[in-house]
């Protein structure tokens, strides 16, 4: 039988317990630090700004500039510059959840394949890039859907402020500036003959007739492009004579004249100036001239679902409305009597006249496949379930307000960055803000 050693029993005991205090040390010393790593340094209405996000910032905001500077600010400075840059975006995030502003994985995904596009890259080298600058591609995607939703919030809350009246787009529109703004876009493809200032006579009538050779190829179906990289004396040559888009003021006068009826694919006779003949071609064309946009007439009634309400029993009611439209009730009584869409539904469902684009995708769709007349099934959208009848369809020249509306959107983006600080300010004063540090 072995009898244990009382004093060495009570040393190890001293010893566990001595250990034991040495590792809650341990851990209470890691909670202090990990406290002290993430400790508040701003309170900004209903969210917080912690110090590990504001040293990550200050991070990456440090290595930006000294690659572009080299000579940075005090880094106290610095940091409270990008304390009251994380602030105002905690303020903004806060109202684009109020808005219901969250954009979905697909928008981000597609910000990053615009990204890969943009540098040339694969996801893997992406991810790689990613890695060596010790960020991961969730990180980054975080970060994109930050951005999309500050951007969707600050471009529709920013433009609803600002109020452009008819008379200031007459303004503009009478203005130089509002007419070469508005006035249309070429894309130009340019052959040159090219003539010596000290030419003879039989040398312009060769370079003449070569201009002529070209231009009976040309219309005969040679390619432009072809034809430009083999004959032509202009620095455009080797693009193919594509000399890029251009704005009439933009052109020698001689060119702007010969393209006031130049359709688009029209190639011009070949015409003279002091450099030679030349010959141009209208590839393509942004503005000027008809613009004719299909519009739909159509009517509808909208069922909302609710406690009470669910999508079969939206569905079956609007199917016995069609029901009862078919056998021939009228629609637009039925509509005063059943339609949930309170825009439409005291004029019968009525939605007037509408261009491409004004309704939810599902709405143009349907619309888009109905028939003139037809009743379609029962279709969902965000709003609840409708039916639709396409009731006209006509092709409308809405050239002049195309014009009017690049006007109005001249004129707001050029008031944009004014609203966007005044309103900067504005919530920035608003929101309730505490800075710890």
């Amino acid at each position: 039988m072995m009898i244990k050693n009382p004093l060495k029993s009570r040393a190890h005991l001293l010893a566990s317990a001595l250990l034991g205090s040495l590792l809650l040390m341990g851990m209470q010393a890691a909670q202090a630090q990990t406290v002290m790593l993430d400790r508040v340094v701003a309170i900004v209405d209903d969210d917080l700004v912690l110090e590990s996000e504001l040293n990550n910032r200050t991070l990456t905001v440090v290595e930006r500039l000294q690659a572009q500077y080299g000579q940075l600010p005090p880094q106290e400075v610095l940091q409270r510059q990008i304390l009251e840059q994380l602030v105002v975006e905690r303020v903004q995030l806060q109202l684009a959840k109020r808005y219901d502003i969250d954009p979905g994985e697909a928008e981000v995904d597609q910000a990053i394949q615009r990204i890969m596009q943009s540098n040339g890259i694969t996801l893997a080298e992406l991810e790689a890039d990613l890695r060596r600058e010790g960020m991961s591609l969730d990180a980054l995607r975080k970060q994109i859907k930050t951005d999309l939703t500050i951007n969707q919030l600050q471009q529709g809350v920013v433009n609803s402020r600002i109020r452009v009246t008819d008379q200031e787009i007459d303004n503009f529109l009478a203005s130089t500036d509002g007419k070469f703004a508005t006035s249309p876009d070429y894309r130009l493809g340019h052959i040159l003959i090219a003539v010596s200032g000290g030419a003879d006579p039989d040398m312009v009538s060769a370079s003449e007739k070569e201009a002529q050779d070209i231009y009976q190829q040309l219309q005969s179906g040679a390619d432009f492009s072809q034809m430009a990289i083999s004959h032509s004396n202009d620095q455009s040559a080797l693009q193919g004579g594509d000399i890029g888009w251009r704005k009439l003021a933009q052109l020698p006068e001689l060119f702007s004249r010969q393209l006031v009826d130049l359709p688009v694919g029209g190639v011009s006779k070949p015409f003279r100036s002091g450099a030679g003949f030349h010959i141009i071609k209208n590839m393509e064309q942004r503005g000027g001239g008809e613009q004719l946009v299909e519009q739909t007439k159509a009517r509808h009634i909208l069922v909302k679902t609710s406690e009470i309400m669910d999508d079969q029993q939206a569905r079956n009611k609007l199917l016995a409305l069609r029901t009862r439209i078919e056998n021939g009730e009228d629609f637009a009584t039925l509509a005063r009597e059943n339609s949930e869409d309170t825009g439409s539904m005291l004029s019968g469902g009525d939605l007037g006249w509408a261009m491409p684009g004004m309704f939810v995708p599902i709405f143009e769709e349907t619309m888009a496949n109905s028939s003139i007349g037809q009743i379609s099934e029962p279709f969902k959208s965000q709003f609840g379930w409708h039916i639709l009848q396409v009731q006209e369809r006509r092709s409308e020249d809405m050239s002049n307000q195309m014009k009017r509306n690049q006007a109005a959107n001249l004129i707001r983006s050029r008031r944009f960055d004014e609203e966007f600080q005044m309103w900067l300010t504005q919530i920035r004063e608003e929101a309730y803000v505490e800075v710890k540090i």
